[in-house]
């Protein structure tokens, strides 16, 4: 994206933004739900990315913040609460867990991490599944309420799916300003060589536990919109495979690129609906498109462009020397 001109990317920018808000209004209710539901899990892949793409530490854990911010909003709001509040009680709870959960991050790295933050998911489904007193176990919680937004009602799909998008413009711009802030640099720097980045005065232990912090507090973000989305939860949907569905839509998206989360949660909730024509077949074409594009490309589907834009930058370089050398040949 980056070596597209300036007013190309706005308005295409501008055309993407219209065509999310102005597309939707001729869809039927489980269209809007696709949507609703893509808006909701990019904001979790967004927290995601933050941790792995940009900080480079490895989260088998998002699911389950998603999980905790969904059960914030389910038994607040159930019991007459407002969502914003849920929202603050979420935010506040996963970032303190996350925090928390980056202190192994502190000691191993890679694959030990993913086993750190593996035991920690699924030690939250079984608080889901378990302790009844609070989540209601294995009956879940229902009739979660949608919330009325500046005196708006959002009980219906279409507005819903407006407060979807337009948590998902905030989420998005604060991540842009902080990917560009010099804690964006920092996490950047702490992914490429812990060791140097130390070495240039930064705060590496600060960072490691900021980037679980934040990233896991956008997962309780996510599920606080999740919960009045379906209006039902119970503990299935937060097991091991969310995670790994996230994890999955960062690195087809691209890891450390910023739109790698929209393209990769559009892949891995769209593309399935769009296979539905196959019948019993989608699974296997979605499961052998993605396995065939990680092998063509491990960086991602923005990878791929990136790696275009920098083979067209070469190319073009390599004929403006050619040019030059040229005219300083014929020079007398």
């Amino acid at each position: 994206m980056t070596g597209l001109p300036r007013y190309l990317r706005i308005a295409l920018g501008i055309i993407v933004i219209a065509g999310l808000i102005i597309v939707p209004m001729n869809f039927n209710r489980y269209g809007l739900f696709i949507l609703s539901q893509w808006a909701v899990m990019t904001i979790a892949a967004i927290g995601l990315n933050l941790t792995l793409g940009y900080a480079g530490q490895v989260s088998l854990a998002q699911g389950a913040f998603v999980g905790i911010g969904a059960y914030a909003a389910g038994i607040m709001t159930s019991q007459g609460l407002p969502l914003i509040a849920a929202l603050g009680v979420a935010i506040i709870l996963c970032f303190a867990i996350g925090w928390l959960l980056g202190y192994p991050a502190l000691r191993v790295q890679h694959h030990y991490l993913a086993f750190v933050t593996l035991a920690f998911s699924t030690l939250a489904f079984l608080v889901f599944r378990n302790e009844d007193w609070l989540t209601k176990g294995i009956y879940g919680i229902s009739n979660i309420p949608r919330p009325n937004v500046f005196g708006f009602p959002t009980n219906r799909p279409l507005p819903f799916y407006y407060l979807c998008l337009g948590s998902l413009g905030i989420v998005s711009v604060m991540v842009w300003w902080l990917i560009r802030s010099p804690w964006g640099r920092a996490f950047v720097a702490l992914r490429e060589n812990p060791i140097r980045a130390l070495s240039l005065g930064i705060d590496t232990r600060r960072y490691t536990l900021m980037a679980f912090a934040i990233g896991s507090a956008l997962g309780g973000v996510a599920g606080t919109l999740y919960a009045p989305l379906t209006q039902y939860i119970d503990p299935v949907p937060f097991n091991l495979s969310l995670s790994l569905d996230l994890l999955m839509m960062v690195i087809i998206g691209g890891a450390g690129f910023f739109f790698g989360p929209f393209l990769g949660a559009m892949i891995a909730v769209l593309l399935p609906e769009w296979l539905r024509f196959t019948q019993g077949y989608y699974l296997m074409l979605y499961a052998t498109a993605v396995i065939l594009l990680l092998i063509y490309s491990p960086s991602g589907l923005l990878g791929i462009l990136d790696r275009l834009m920098a083979e067209r930058r070469t190319r073009t370089a390599s004929a403006l020397r050619a040019v030059a050398k040229s005219r300083l040949e014929a020079a007398p």
